[in-house]
């Protein structure tokens, strides 16, 4: 457990890339389907039960959302995808401003994506993976609700997904995770760890 996770701050919302914070240092973007448990992951690895915006109705992350972890990084909640009873055009819009954000932002090293373990790798999944190669980005994947299914059930999905995923060119790896039970806590904040010491800070000269 890292307790630099705890004291998490809300910056800022953005419908656009407008008025967010500058792009340098560290971020890692969490995005996944809306109904799949992003948020509650959030409030889970920060231990804040409203950190992060949960809502009974799915899809109501519909900004790109900012929290500072320290000066120089952050987390970003993306706005939920593929879920959501909204108008096409504003499903447009959100898919425009994710496919920005990814291929645009320099601060942003990794992505966290979030799946129910029950509904793994939908198309709307496979997309972000997707993504993530042509942006070269490293990927950490939780299957969550995993309290939902029987350990080896769980242990079986994971193992599947880790075969479907087998010819992904970055570096990737995948848990099993719950809010409601805090499993895979400490394994997430590691991962984090990793993935925020690994990347470059943008915005940065390095010496050579």
């Amino acid at each position: 457990m890292n307790p630099l996770y705890h004291q998490a701050k809300f910056i800022n919302s953005s419908p656009h890339l407008k008025n967010t914070p500058a792009d340098e240092g560290k971020e890692i973007a969490f995005a996944g389907r809306s109904n799949a448990g992003k948020s509650s992951a959030i409030n889970t690895l920060t231990r804040q039960n409203s950190l992060a915006r949960i809502s009974k109705t799915p899809g109501r992350t519909q900004m790109l959302n900012f929290f500072e972890i320290n000066e120089h990084k952050r987390f970003v909640d993306l706005p939920g995808y593929g879920y959501a009873k909204v108008p096409w055009d504003v499903k447009q819009d959100w898919h425009k401003l994710m496919e920005t954000y990814l291929t645009s932002r320099k601060s942003l090293c990794a992505i966290i994506l979030v799946m129910d373990i029950r509904h793994p790798l939908t198309e709307f999944d496979w997309q972000m993976v997707e993504w993530c190669q042509h942006s070269d980005l490293p990927l950490h994947i939780l299957l969550t609700k995993s309290d939902k299914l029987t350990f080896g059930a769980a242990k079986n999905t994971l193992l599947q997904v880790q075969r479907d995923l087998q010819n992904v060119t970055i570096p990737l790896s995948l848990q099993m995770f719950s809010s409601l039970k805090k499993i895979g806590v400490d394994e997430v904040h590691l991962a984090l760890d990793a993935l925020f010491e690994l990347a470059p800070v943008a915005g940065v000269e390095l010496a050579i």
